[in-house]
């Protein structure tokens, strides 16, 4: 995104980041309770922030100056007990609203970064593949805690600002109203610059959340294909790649700061002319006699007090505004509701027969290049079907569409007889049990990456176990069933791997199996174990075969040949053989390439 196109945005986002701002404050709304206490809380702390100079004010004036007699509770030892309680007393009123506004604070967050998962896990693939893996987890951690700082430093804050600025300006007016205004006489050039600066630092955090989101993808990306790149030695190559996106982010943040830096600075040299002003204008007036020394002495401390609010928001004003832009971009995913998967929504089919129908499908990701085209085949309950084909004759697509991952543009899907787009989501993939040939594990243990949910019984498990012909490799684990998973399963061999993504398959016990090249990347004795676990489980399952291996296929009861998104040949072996056809074509190569071999 260049700087142009960010400015773009910024500018046509204007009601976008107050109406982010207002469903922030929306959130805030059950934890109502804790934020009206830490409310309070701050008021009471603000009233004992005024007090304090006014007691010194009355001690110098009344009875160092004045030398007033001292009486009971009007003594200086009274007003010094006085002056430690109201210390004392700001001091536990700060402690609790830090804790109730960082327990509503984290609830919220909480909150947010579920919704935010939730969400993700709705997203069709359709978005998915247009969008990178990095901004989606930028907006569930970077996001949420930029906006986790606003609700916890900023928001209460700016309550307690607001308030102590307006009773600090009331204070001094009471006093004197000259004073006061010779006082404010320097804040029109400070706001002056406070909001020049408003705009570029707003441009300049959309930019270094792109960036963000964009390193992120790209360690994400690097560490999953980190053995690739170590086996083609591109370190350099992603090394380069890395420092042009670190630069860039570097630049970004170090103009950010160039910025900044501008803020603080800025209250502080404001804060000490202001001071020097009301000394020079107040020396002259208590020569005069028309000031006291203890009022002089209370407005010095109360602009101090009034600029260290100023200087807070000057200092809060990057949290506020990564905030808001963050805000923008949780609430534009969280906001992809008409996009996201309804599970169960549709026509609730418990059980499913397992009778595949394609009528006159046509399917593009683009809607514009078919990646099928009219196709139309029947797979009845307990066959099982071979897809074959050259790379890109659209297979994969075809297993994607079965599982309800893509909607078609064209045609009809069914399954026993009911539109594929009319059957719950949930119902669907419950009935459908995908075995890819990229085995994916999560972290965890063997027997959470096969149930992936609690609803099936350690007696289904074992079951699992044994009809998949895991069971030999896992009871040689330590820990057996309970053997721990690292990521992506990298302590297991392939074979291991493709042996516990059928046990996965098969303890969730569905109607319908599908094996993309399930046997692609398995030495020979794995793929026989694998081949007799198919023999057990599919004799009444309707099963779908994407195979590499044309020699595994041969007793599939059809055998369905593919190019170019088109069927050439539909059959069983012996028929397709008979036919002298693509088909034939493909085996004989198949065999040229295993005697090669």
């Amino acid at each position: 995104m260049t700087s142009t196109e960010n400015s773009s945005r910024i500018n046509n986002q204007k009601p976008l980041k107050m109406q982010s701002f207002k469903r922030l404050l929306k959130l805030t709304l059950p934890h109502i309770k804790k934020i009206i206490l830490a409310s309070i809380c701050v008021l009471l702390i603000n009233a004992a922030d005024l007090l304090k100079p006014y007691i010194l004010k009355i001690v110098i004036d009344d009875f160092l100056v004045s030398k007033k007699p001292q009486a009971g509770l009007y003594s200086i030892t009274s007003m010094g007990i006085l002056y430690f309680l109201i210390v004392a007393f700001g001091g536990l009123f700060s402690i609790s609203e830090a804790n109730l506004i960082n327990r509503a604070a984290q609830s919220i967050m909480k909150t947010l970064r579920s919704n935010v998962f939730k969400t993700i896990q709705l997203l069709p693939l359709s978005y998915l593949d247009k969008t990178s893996s990095g901004r989606l987890i930028t907006r569930a951690t970077n996001d949420v805690e930029a906006l986790s700082e606003m609700y916890t430093d900023v928001i209460i804050n700016l309550f307690k600002d607001v308030f102590l600025l307006i009773g600090i300006v009331y204070a001094m007016l009471s006093m004197n109203i000259k004073l006061s205004l010779v006082s404010f006489s320097v804040i029109p050039i400070m706001l002056f610059i406070i909001f020049a600066l408003k705009t570029k630092v707003k441009k300049n955090f959309v930019i270094m959340k792109s960036l963000i989101g964009k390193i992120n993808g790209f360690m994400a990306e690097n560490i999953s294909g980190m053995k690739l790149v170590q086996i083609f030695r591109a370190e350099k190559e992603k090394k380069e790649e890395f420092s042009k996106l670190n630069d860039e982010y570097f630049d970004a943040t170090l103009f950010q700061v160039f910025l900044n830096s501008f803020l603080k600075p800025a209250s502080t040299v404001f804060q000490n002319l202001s001071i020097a002003i009301i000394i020079w204008y107040g020396m002259g007036k208590i020569a005069q006699g028309t000031l006291q020394v203890g009022v002089l002495y209370a407005f010095t401390t109360y602009i101090r007090q009034f600029f260290d609010p100023v200087s807070d928001l000057a200092d809060n004003y990057t949290t506020i505004q990564s905030a808001l832009v963050s805000a923008d971009r949780i609430f534009e995913l969280l906001d992809q509701k008409d996009i996201l998967e309804k599970l169960n929504e549709g026509v609730s089919i418990k059980h499913m027969e397992g009778k595949v129908e394609f009528k006159n499908v046509w399917f593009s990701y683009n809607e514009k290049d078919w990646i099928l085209k009219d196709l139309s085949f029947t797979i009845n309950k307990g066959e099982t079907a071979a897809f074959v084909g050259e790379t890109g004759a659209g297979k994969t697509t075809i297993i994607s569409l079965i599982s309800g991952f893509y909607k078609i543009q064209k045609g009809e899907i069914l399954i026993d007889g009911v539109n594929i787009n009319d059957i719950r989501l949930e119902d669907l993939r419950r009935n459908v049990a995908v075995v890819l040939q990229d085995v994916f594990l999560f972290s965890g243990d063997i027997e959470k990456n096969i149930t992936l949910n609690d609803s099936i019984d350690n007696a289904l498990i074992d079951k699992a176990i044994k009809n998949s012909y895991s069971s030999k490799f896992i009871e040689m684990m330590p820990n057996k069933i309970h053997e721990p998973v690292m990521e992506r399963g990298s302590t297991f061999s392939a074979g291991q791997r493709q042996l516990l993504s059928f046990a996965r398959a098969i303890a969730h016990n569905p109607c319908i199996f599908v094996l993309d090249e399930a046997t692609a990347n398995i030495d020979t004795h794995t793929e026989k174990l694998i081949q007799k676990a198919i023999e057990n489980i599919t004799k009444e399952k309707t099963t779908l075969v994407i195979a590499h291996r044309l020699s595994t296929i041969r007793n599939a009861d059809k055998i369905i040949v593919l190019k170019h998104g088109e069927i050439l040949e539909i059959g069983n072996h012996n028929e397709l053989m008979s036919k002298d056809g693509y088909y034939k074509k493909l085996v004989y190569e198949s065999t040229k390439e295993i005697a090669i071999s």
